[in-house]
């Protein structure tokens, strides 16, 4: 394969996925069970689930909101109380299903307001009831419609539950134990329920697999950096070193924004996630060796991709317990989608042994298309195209 075709074949990949940068948010449900069966459910639905494809669909900013029609405003968050009605079953045991009948309206990220123009904005549905006597359980089941996950979120006599659950298209929740909540509570739990305690495995397990998809196959901006530092050489001690200095970098600055200790706006980040591209690829390009140069620049562009990272976990409102355990198994989850993605590439590239023809086929071309889709998401992230 000559290197003008795998030019072409690499441009041709990544510009499939020309505007993509991060997944949109989970939905988020937030039931809380206080004692007497008062039940209050808060639903969060980002505008960006109405389209065919989530993953490359632009936020609805404040500024872009209040520039629409209130009937048009109004058509939206009846689209919203439709789109949760057809992605979301609400279990309750042993009656089955309801419909809550929530009311909608235009909130910040988490339920906050919106203030600035460039805040994101989202439909916020609140529903609140009182949960009859004899129920023993509830769950929720994401059905296939939906194109993005939800996030099973609760309260229990004013107490966080612990165990947290990440929902694809097609999965059901665990059950909640509701004993006690109303007047007349069953003598005992329902086979299989969990409390407020437990569940530490099961909330890692989940936040794993979200942390593997935030890379594969969905942050494809992170795939491409990953690429760059496989590109520059196929030696396992420099990819190793690339990989675990990357590793620590992230993983530093996803805790700490996480927690809300670091925080620097999006609107830096993403650019800087974006040129990150272009720096690795050109130095593939004209400084073919690994150097002690190259720990400190994949450190330093390490330390924003966790800041990237971080804008899975840091709205979620999640319970302490629930969030350290959510954190260390997002970022492993990131680590196996890493791990993946290398694999996948030393796989694709192991029957090319020639180390001249290896750079003329595969790093010269590829480095090259890395570095005009870092270069075009740069330009477009910074001036909003």
């Amino acid at each position: 394969m000559s290197p003008l075709r795998s030019l072409l074949c690499c441009l041709g990949l990544v510009l499939a996925g020309v505007a993509r940068a991060h997944p949109i948010p989970d939905v988020p449900v937030r039931t809380s069970f206080d004692a007497g069966g008062l039940c209050r459910i808060v639903i969060e639905v980002d505008p960006r689930c109405f389209t065919s494809d989530p993953d490359i669909a632009p936020s609805l900013l404040n500024k872009d909101l209040k520039a629409k029609p209130p009937q048009e405003q109004q058509a939206l968050l009846e689209q919203g109380g439709a789109y949760v009605a057809r992605t979301i079953e609400f279990l309750f045991e042993p009656i089955g299903q309801i419909a809550p009948k929530f009311q909608f309206a235009w909130t910040g990220l988490g339920g906050g307001p919106l203030q600035g123009d460039e805040d994101v904005a989202v439909m916020t549905g609140n529903w609140q009831t009182t949960v009859p006597a004899g129920m023993g359980g509830y769950r929720l089941r994401a059905t296939p419609a939906g194109k993005v996950s939800v996030l099973f979120l609760n309260h229990l006599r004013g107490e966080a539950v612990e165990r947290t659950a990440v929902l694809f298209p097609g999965e059901t929740s665990f059950l909640l134990d509701l004993q006690g909540l109303a007047a007349a509570a069953p003598t005992g739990s329902s086979a299989g329920a969990v409390g407020v305690s437990g569940g530490k495995w099961a909330t890692f397990g989940d936040f794993f697999i979200q942390g593997f998809r935030h890379v594969l196959p969905k942050g494809l901006d992170h795939i491409l950096f990953v690429l760059g530092l496989f590109l520059l050489s196929r030696a396992w001690r420099p990819l190793l070193w690339q990989v675990t200095t990357f590793t620590v970098a992230h993983t530093i600055t996803l805790g700490l924004a996480t927690f809300g200790w670091v925080q620097v706006s999006p609107k830096i980040v993403e650019p800087v996630i974006a040129f990150s591209l272009v720096f690795v690829a050109v130095e593939n390009l004209v400084r073919p060796r690994y150097s002690i140069w190259r720990l400190l620049v994949v450190f330093g562009f390490g330390l924003v991709h966790g800041l990237g990272f971080a804008s899975a976990l840091r709205d979620l409102e999640l319970p302490i317990k629930s969030l350290l355990i959510g954190l260390l198994g997002f970022n492993a989850g990131v680590e196996g989608g890493q791990l993946a993605v290398v694999g996948l590439a030393a796989l694709a590239t192991a029957w090319l042994r020639d180390p001249g023809l290896y750079r003329r086929a595969i790093v010269i071309p590829g480095s090259a298309a890395i570095a005009v889709m870092g270069l075009w998401w740069t330009v477009t992230r910074v001036f909003g195209a």
